[in-house]
């Protein structure tokens, strides 16, 4: 059953390369992303009902024993973004189908998502930091050079921003490590675990905590590391935005989860007061940069930092119900915002621009597309009884719960705040007078299927929540039990 492990790393690794050996065929490369898409999620379907059923999960490559030889390991956590990265990795497949000239999907684009898809599925499922650091560099290259394609001026301005500051962040990345192999002598998470609590140097383990939290700031857009976000994300194709908003951002908001809690939870006086402060001002920068906005592309990257805000609560807090609060919202979020995206595409064919003041009148042109961005939509700004609301309303009672008043309101506002912010864009996109007449059309059903999708996805994660909650608790309880963790990756070894 362990060797369930190594195939969500195999499958899209495998598929890319077979898509690069084949002839250059748009319906080719096209059916070999679908086909690994959909066996990756099938997978991790699997994989998390073992975890469920059996514990932790834990795979040494190569028979070699742990903290020595290579380690993946899965929880409730990694399972449930193995899955969820699975699942928007194909309904962006989908979407890139109806979305993509037939030049673009001959081209490199599928092989490049499968490599990123990798890399992000084998850095929610190691449990070593140097793997973390390696399995990072394969997503972040395979993203650089998607970002890349076929890129104007603008587009390739970003691309190097994104590309300096992601190096930028890999060198910080390197320099923690060192400072924490010079103090546990290991880089094996649970081995680390082990040893960190009985240094001789606390201020290296203390500065290596600080660099991580630098490192997988900046790579989860949280505030004051977020400025490359809105600069790189509104520039590339719709189905690569979706695709990274879902999935890049949150791989570095995943490595803080699996680190603090496991690595740095003897000192919480230091860690938790500095990523609920971090928590609080990438909800309120990210809320004020989308107000002030009206490139709808730009607007959806702004509220992208303000939701990995509310993420960031719950590992600041660090109480069962705060975590499970956290990682209910989190799967939430990934669906209202890849819906947005992709609805934010199809308002772009039927309109052929992403500024708001040229837009208006779709309510009445295409009500489709109204019902499917007001879903996404409602749910994000967490109004009842869509997903977002019950994931939301548990969240600023933990924090309610954990007398951080500040906390508690800046959630608050930062939510009216968001359900003003897309009731502007439905303002300006629905329902006023359009200056000009739109000609063109929404796209066809592989662009509007996966809209469909998510909507009823966010539906029914609102009437049926109690199966998230449940999960999301029990996962939760595992990033909290240390020595289950440690015990599974490290087996009999000392």
């Amino acid at each position: 059953m362990t060797n369930l492990l190594i195939l969500p790393v195999l499958i899209p690794l495998a598929a890319a390369a077979l898509s690069l050996l084949l002839p250059a065929r748009a319906g080719l490369r096209r059916a070999l992303a679908l086909g690994a898409t959909a066996a990756l999620t099938g997978v991790a379907a699997w994989l998390l009902s073992a975890v469920w059923h059996q514990g932790v999960q834990v795979l040494r490559v190569g028979g070699w024993e742990a903290p020595v030889g290579i380690t993946l390991a899965a929880d409730l956590l990694s399972a449930m973004m193995v899955l969820l990265s699975g699942a928007m990795s194909f309904l962006c497949v989908v979407y890139s189908a109806g979305s993509l000239e037939a030049r673009q999907e001959a081209g490199a684009h599928y092989p490049l998502v499968l490599v990123m898809l990798a890399g992000v599925c084998g850095s929610f499922l190691t449990a070593d930091l140097f793997n973390l650091f390696v399995w990072f560099e394969l997503m972040l290259v395979a993203s650089f050079v998607l970002l890349a394609l076929e890129a104007e001026r603008e587009r390739l301005e970003a691309c190097l921003k994104y590309m300096t500051l992601s190096l930028l962040g890999s060198a910080l990345f390197l320099i923690a490590l060192a400072l924490l192999y010079a103090v546990g002598g290991s880089l094996n998470l649970a081995d680390l675990a082990q040893r960190l609590p009985g240094t001789r140097q606390p201020p290296l383990a203390t500065a290596a905590a600080m660099l991580l939290l630098a490192v997988f700031g900046l790579k989860s857009a949280a505030f004051p590391f977020s400025f490359w976000l809105p600069a790189a994300y509104h520039t590339p194709p719709v189905a690569v935005t979706a695709l990274f908003s879902a999935m890049l951002t949150k791989v570095g908001v995943y490595a803080l989860y699996r680190t603090f809690p496991l690595l740095f939870a003897g000192d919480p006086g230091l860690t938790q007061p500095v990523i609920l402060a971090m928590a609080v001002l990438s909800m309120v920068a990210g809320v004020a940069g989308a107000v002030v906005q009206y490139d709808l592309r730009r607007l959806l990257a702004f509220e992208i930092i303000s939701q990995v805000g509310y993420l960031l609560v719950g590992l600041g807090l660090s109480s069962r119900a705060a975590l499970a609060a956290a990682i209910a919202y989190w799967v939430h979020y990934v669906c209202a915002k890849s819906a947005l995206f992709f609805v934010t595409g199809a308002v772009e064919r039927v309109t052929g621009t992403h500024q708001l003041e040229k837009m208006g009148g779709l309510s009445r042109t295409h009500p489709l597309l109204g019902l499917l961005f007001l879903v996404p939509a409602l749910s994000l700004a967490g109004i009842p009884p869509f997903s977002g609301f019950f994931a939301k309303m548990a969240l600023l009672r933990a924090a309610l719960r954990a007398e951080s008043w500040g906390v508690a309101a800046a959630g608050a506002a930062v939510g009216l705040l968001t359900l003003y912010i897309l009731m502007k864009v439905w303002r300006e996109v629905f329902w006023k007078t359009p200056p000009q007449e739109a000609r063109g059309t929404p796209g066809p059903l592989a662009m509007l299927g996966p809209c469909v999708v998510l909507a009823l996805v966010m539906v029914g994660l609102g009437l049926g929540a109690q199966p998230l909650f449940v999960l999301s608790d029990a996962a939760a309880g595992q990033l909290l039990d240390r020595d289950t963790y440690i015990h599974a990756v490290l087996g009999g070894a000392p």
